[in-house]
């Protein structure tokens, strides 16, 4: 007999499914092996009560301040710990109790119902502009070409294409100027009908570059504003385009002065529904959602997103994530743009581990074989079963 502690991040169906376990049973043992830490905070005293009941008679539990059982605060910050089946039955069940449990409930069959992420892709970047942050990833107009070829054999699944920097404290620039800068790069795109090999993308906000950017084959457009203006909503929908809106606090000019949030997990996830809202009212189906690091975050935020990046998958969006080479790295250890590689790579696997679907990064290679490296310890954990 032999007797192996296996990893906690598994992939458990198949090896319930290796030993022999039939079809329902793989489902059943499945949703007892995966565990949810959920974070209530502001519960009414009385619901942290029942809720603390009713998540003990599943086999869950739920962690209350001390007093709690005699109300001695009218509400609490609790924590429940439950396996995917007592959460699904839990959820089910405060849907009848009273002090607000009901509304509880609907975010925990939420939570209960995300789905696991089965695809994931890099999105490589490449900036028309003389000031970026990093100068690796500038291009002119004769050199794209040949750069986004390059993107391409090393495994990019989407090139994401600027021409106006969004670093802090980035230099404003017209509309005219930004034309400038892409027209020649959309003219050859088009030309060598590069969307044929791979999904482009147009890192803008502004109406007229994006519409110039769909009429050259780009499928994407990567607003850094969330879909503020009602135009990029209406070329979005009738291009049938992917938009991605991510969150900025501020403006590229403003963003690091200060930022502050009551929650940043909840601040974000209220402006992610508002602006889902506002797009799907314009007829736009297909949604990704980026929480915008360092884009109005400090450290301390910008490792929340990462860390509990899971919690947006309530949204029912593919996730972006693009940490790649950012100064939030320098914070950590100190370090040049060039030297920030490794930093980036932690970063974004962690971010693959909690439910990112897309990675947009500066260095393509060196991410894709992360990626299939991060595939192949977690989507093919039978290599691994020792006999």
């Amino acid at each position: 007999m032999q007797i192996q502690k296996l990893s906690s991040s598994l992939d458990i169906k198949s090896y319930l499914k290796r030993i022999g376990v039939d079809g329902g049973g793989v489902k059943i043992l499945a949703s007892k092996a995966k565990q949810h830490t959920i974070y209530i905070q502001d519960l009414h005293v009385g619901a942290a009560n029942i809720l603390k009941q009713d998540a003990l008679s599943v086999g869950a539990d739920l962690a209350v301040p001390k007093g709690t059982v005699i109300a001695s605060t009218p509400q609490v910050d609790c924590i429940l710990i439950a396996t995917q089946k007592e959460l699904e039955i839990l959820s089910k069940k405060e849907l009848s109790q009273p002090f607000g449990l009901k509304t509880v409930a609907k975010e925990l069959q939420k939570i209960a119902h995300i789905k696991d992420v089965k695809t994931r892709k890099i999105m490589g970047v490449l900036n028309a502009n003389d000031d970026s942050f990093f100068q690796a990833s500038r291009f002119q107009a004769k050199d794209a070409m040949k750069k986004i070829e390059r993107m391409i054999e090393e495994g990019a699944d989407i090139i994401d294409i600027g021409a106006v920097s969004s670093r802090p404290n980035a230099k404003v620039v017209s509309v005219a100027e930004e034309l400038a800068r892409v027209e020649e790069i959309y003219t050859l795109i088009a030309k060598e009908k590069l969307h044929e090999k791979v999904s482009l993308s147009c890192d803008s906000y502004e109406p007229q570059v994006i519409e110039k950017a769909l009429d050259a084959g780009f499928s994407i457009v990567n607003d850094i504003t969330g879909l503020a203006n009602d135009v990029v909503c209406k070329l979005c929908a009738s291009y049938d385009a992917q938009a991605v809106i991510m969150h900025m606090q501020g403006t590229p000019q403003t963003m690091q002065n200060n930022p502050h949030y009551s929650s940043v997990l909840n601040d974000i996830t209220t402006f992610f529904e508002q602006r889902i809202a506002k797009a799907e009212s314009f007829g736009v189906k297909d949604i990704v959602l980026d929480v915008g690091i360092g884009f109005g975050k400090s450290l301390t935020d910008n490792l929340t997103l990462v860390k509990h990046l899971e919690h947006f998958l309530t949204l029912e969006k593919p996730l972006l994530v693009g940490a790649s080479r950012k100064s939030m790295i320098d914070k950590i250890t100190p370090s040049k743009i060039e030297e920030r590689l490794g930093g980036t790579l932690a970063l974004h696997l962690e971010a693959l581990k909690n439910g990112a679907s897309i990675l947009r990064v500066h260095d393509v290679y060196e991410h894709k074989q992360a990626l299939q490296v991060y595939e192949a310890l977690y989507q093919n954990s039978l290599y691994h079963i020792e006999k």
